[in-house]
Parts: C-alpha cells; structure tokens; sequence
C-alpha cells in the first residue's frame, strides 16, 4: 500500500482527533484535527477528479493569509502536487514572469484581485478558480465518508516553490521538499522545545518561508494550533495572546515594534508566553528591554528560504549580553566561515557563511546553473558575510551584497534599479537601504538623468507607483552629476550613504 509518511494531519487526526489544529480569526470558526483532515481529503479528491491534479502539478496561490490556503497546501500534500505561493503585493507585470517559469496546471486567486489577474499574458491559457469558489469544503457539509488519500511521497519530494529575488534582481524559485520540513521541525522543537499543548497566532504572509516554515509546520508536525489571521494587526495580535494563552509567537523587529507601541500593550498579561522568535533583521536592544521587562523572552534567530529557515537561535538568556549574535546553529546544521580562498576563518575574521545540512534546499526551480553554483559538495553559499567569537557566538556583520530588509520583506536594489532605468530620461541609478523609524529600512534612489532632462522626486515615484510593489518603491529620491564609483569602476555605495546622511530629510 501507497505510504505518506509526511501526511502530519493525517496522523493526528487518528492521535488526537478532537484536538484544536486550526481557528480562523475573520470568520469565527475552529477545526479540529479530524475536521480539516476530511475537508481536506474531500478537496484534494477534488482536485483530482475534476481538474486531473496528479504528483508534481504546479497550483499557483494568489491570496492573503486565510483557511483555504491552508487547505491547498495539506490537500497538495495529499496528493504530490507543489503549492506556488506568490506575494500578493506584486504587480502584474511582475507576476507574468513567475508564472511562465512555474507553469502551473492550475492557479487559484482571491476574487479582491481579479482586475490584476485580467492583465497577467501568462495565465491566458491556464484554469483558474478563485478561493471564495472553494471555501465550501471548509464551511459546508461534508461528505458522508472521509476518502483517505495515500500516495507514495518520498522525503525528496517537492512540496513547495517559494520565489526568492536574488542579488541579480532576477527571482528564483527555491524548491522545499519534505526532507527540509522534517528536518527543520526537528531543529525548531529541539531549540524551543515544541509540544503539542503550543498555541500561536499566524500572521507572517504565507507567500514567504516564514509564513510557514517558522512555526506552523513545525506546530503541525507537534500536533499544536493555530489562529489564523488575515493581516498583521498589532492592537489584536496581543488581545488575541491574553485570550487564547499564546506561548510562543513569530515575528520581525518590525511587528515587535509596533506591538510594543500599542495601548494594549501594558496591559494585556502575556504570562502564557514562553518567549517570541524575532528574525528578518537585527533587533534593537531598547525593543529587547522593553520585552523583556513585560516578562517576554526574546530569542533572535537566522535563516534563510534556501536553508530551514530555523538555522540559528540566540537562547533568550544571552539577548543583552550577546546583543547582534545570532546564538549558534541549530542541532542537524553544519556551518563553515570561509575567506575569499575557501579557508576556515579564525575567531573575529569575517568569512562568508556555508551551511550544511538536511535542510538545505535540492535547488532552484528550472535553474541548473544557479543551483550548482549556490551548493558545493552539499554547502549551502549564504552570500552573508559573519564572524564568530571566542565563545563560537556568530554575528551577521553585512547582508547578502546590497539587500535591505523593509517592513520585513526583502528589497535587493538590482531589481528596483532595473525597472527605474527604463524611465526614458534616466541614464543611471543606484539604491542603497536606509535607516527609517517605521520600517526598519527604505530605500534611497540616486539617479543621473540624460541630458537637459529635468525630472523629480515625484515623477520618478509615480512612475514605481503600480509597477512595483509598494514595499520596493524608494522613499527618498536625489538626482547626481554622476554616481561615485571606485578604482574598479564599480558603484561605490558607501559614498552614497554618506551623501544619504547629508541629505535634508
């Protein structure tokens, strides 16, 4: 007989069936694990049956957070089919190219959307459903008998495609197999010691590794709940805590910030909370008191979409003494710091990062090259530039080349710059990541126009505006002579954050 040892919510559904797996916020209603298992098992026979969905179809999400992706993902599982979540942020001219390179047999969309999906050329041809036509097999009736659905998956199976913009600009797509989610469950609950009592809230956007890979598959896979929420609401977020006794929560400096900043938040009890996994960037050490003295641990980790993402955590204990440390690698990774020559750095030398383990991604969709050339010998090239101390403490002490983290979503400057220069009267432009109050980081455009062109802060903005997600739009624009450059002709973007400091704001 077929076996899907990888089938989680099949498993607890026989363990605990009566147990709690998921509550949706918006519409008031919980599932247990039996519950969604045979909605679940009802939609991937659907799936099946009438849209002849088999192992390693492509099914493309366009959505916010809600059940029904949820229900698309367990139902892809069920079947061998790849879940493609792409961020709804993202305009149509941007969608066009991530659909042609995944070449899904089937994409679903929320209806919110549909004047966008009118304008993407590459979905002319495919079947399209949207995701209010199947909230029914989670709200209706169910079928009289839960079909089980076994096929044979294997831990190298792909499970998902997650798009991931590279240094180039260009986006690739980091294939996640059940290996990684087997392994990365493992190294969470060893880290935050997982059970089957957790309960969080989830609000991470499920178009990025976070949304599923930091807490909820691993509180899957532990039996442990879930409440769903649709966006990142601060105010209700801690209320939502208080209520349902929250013990662990996910998020980003960011999001801490603007919880922090809430007029709930001296007065909801958080007692239940064993402590909040902060990653994405840096956490401030006055953002890390501030929780701290609420009696919520703060323990800061690393990770990437290509490797976990859970690779290391910084127990809570040594958040002030260790402050900017990354902790140490989770339990199955290995890690090397290397110079330019491949050779193993000392204590305090800055290398790049290499990282080996179960976890580390079979490579990038439709992209040998990239692949090879990311993964040597089974080590994962991170791009990030780290050093360790005398207590082996790893720090990050530069970014992946020149990307910037803004809101808690990824900008890398080559993508941004390609699309501004195709403004007819822009000869050049760079963008660097900045400082900003609100977001963590936005991004500084500088840009030399052609000549006798005459072009502004707005004009340029405007022309971002609906071309770009918004997150990518720069928030400040100056116009140059010419960029500073080095000895190598290369863009010297240190010179440009200098005159970023100059400039009046």
């Amino acid at each position: 007989m077929p076996t899907n040892n990888f089938d989680w919510l099949q498993k607890w559904s026989k363990y605990t069936p009566n147990r709690l797996f998921l509550r949706e916020y918006d519409r008031n209603i919980d599932w247990t694990y039996s519950d969604f298992n045979h909605r679940v098992n009802d939609f991937a026979q659907h799936l099946i049956e009438n849209h002849s969905i088999k192992k390693g179809d492509r099914i493309v999400v366009y959505s916010k957070n809600r059940s029904e992706y949820v229900l698309i993902l367990l139902a892809c599982i069920k079947i061998g089919a790849i879940m493609v979540p792409l961020n709804y942020r993202l305009t149509p001219r941007e969608l066009n190219g991530l659909i042609k390179d995944a070449d899904p047999t089937l994409f679903i969309y929320e209806s919110d959307f549909s004047e966008s999906i009118g304008k993407i050329e590459t979905l002319s041809d495919k079947i399209k459903l949207t995701v209010e036509s199947i909230t029914h097999y989670l709200t209706g009736t169910l079928s009289e008998d839960s079909i089980n659905i076994k096929n044979q998956i294997a831990e190298e199976d792909i499970v998902m495609i997650l798009y991931t913009a590279g240094t180039t600009g260009l986006p690739k797509g980091v294939k996640i197999n059940h290996r990684m989610l087997l392994w990365n469950s493992i190294n969470t609950s060893l880290r935050l010691d997982l059970t089957s009592a957790d309960h969080t809230q989830s609000y991470a956007p499920f178009f990025h590794t976070g949304g599923w890979n930091v807490l909820f598959t691993p509180f899957l896979h532990h039996g442990a709940s879930h409440t769903l929420l649709t966006n990142f609401d601060p105010d209700l977020i801690l209320q939502l805590m208080e209520k349902e006794k929250t013990t662990l929560f996910f998020g980003v400096p960011t999001m801490l910030q603007m919880m922090a900043d809430s007029q709930y938040f001296d007065k909801v009890d958080l007692s239940s909370v064993r402590y909040a996994i902060v990653g994405g960037a840096p956490m401030p050490i006055h953002l890390i008191n501030i929780w701290h003295e609420k009696g919520v641990f703060i323990r800061q980790g690393y990770g990437l979409t290509e490797v976990g993402p859970n690779c290391f955590s910084l127990h809570h204990d040594d958040a002030i003494r260790k402050k900017g440390s990354i902790g140490f690698p989770n339990y199955y990774i290995e890690t090397k710091i290397v110079n330019d020559d491949g050779i193993e750095c000392q204590p305090n030398e800055v290398g790049e990062l290499l990282l080996k383990s179960a976890v580390v991604t079979p490579g990038y969709w439709n992209k040998p090259k990239e692949t090879k050339a990311a993964i040597t010998d089974g080590w994962f090239h991170t791009g990030d530039m780290v050093k360790s101390d005398e207590e082996d403490y790893v720090y990050v002490v530069d970014r992946k080349k020149n990307m910037y983290i803004s809101g808690g979503e990824n900008v890398y400057p080559a993508e941004v710059e390609a699309f501004i220069v195709t403004q007819p009267k822009v000869k050049e432009v760079a963008i660097i990541g900045v400082s900003d109050d609100r977001w963590g980081e936005v991004g500084h455009a500088f840009i030399v126009q052609k000549d006798n062109s005459k072009l502004t802060d707005i004009d340029i903005i405007n022309y971002c505006n609906n071309q770009l997600a918004k997150y990518k739009i720069p928030k400040y624009v100056s116009f140059l002579k010419e960029l500073p450059r080095n000895e190598a002709g290369k863009i010297n973007r240190m010179d440009l954050k200098r005159f970023h400091q100059k400039t009046p704001k």
